[in-house]
Parts: C-alpha cells; sequence; structure tokens
C-alpha cells in the first residue's frame, strides 16, 4: 500500500511539468508495481555479472606472469660502428 502511494505521489511530481497530473500517478503506480516483481531478478543478474567480472580479472592476473623491474634483461647492444 505505501509503496504505492509513495510510487504515486513521485510519478505526479514527475508529471508536474505536464498539464495531466493524473497519468503521471498511474505511472508511478505502475513502476512500483513492476519493480516488486523485476527488481530481484535485475539485481540477481547485476550481482552475478559483477562476480564473473571479478573472476575473470583475478584468473587473467594469475595467468599473466608479472616481472620486477630490476629482473628485466638488459637492452641488446647496438651492432653499429659508431665511436664510443
Amino acid at each position: 500500500m505505501l509503496r504505492g502511494l509513495i510510487g504515486a505521489i513521485v510519478g505526479e511530481k514527475l508529471a508536474a511539468r505536464s498539464s495531466n497530473r493524473v497519468t503521471g500517478a498511474l505511472l508511478g503506480a505502475g513502476v512500483a508495481s513492476v519493480a516488486k516483481r523485476g527488481l530481484f531478478p535485475l539485481s540477481a543478474a547485476l550481482i552475478a555479472g559483477y562476480g564473473m567480472k571479478k573472476f575473470l580479472e583475478r584468473r587473467r592476473a594469475r595467468r599473466t606472469p608479472t616481472y620486477p623491474s630490476d629482473a628485466a634483461p638488459p637492452p641488446p647492444v647496438s651492432d653499429s660502428r659508431s665511436p664510443s
């Protein structure tokens, strides 16, 4: 009950710019009822996507070896005959 009233008030405020406030109130109440049924699957999909992203980032970090900068081999010696 409270969700419908809050949705109607928010919808009315959003539709205050137009001339028909009743339509805004009905849309707000409709959005509240859709959010009631669709919020859990949406949040579950978002959480699963975030978890998969973190899993793939950690897996990729383990697969690519990282070396410290002082362990890198020295640059190759030039074959040019410059006076030095």
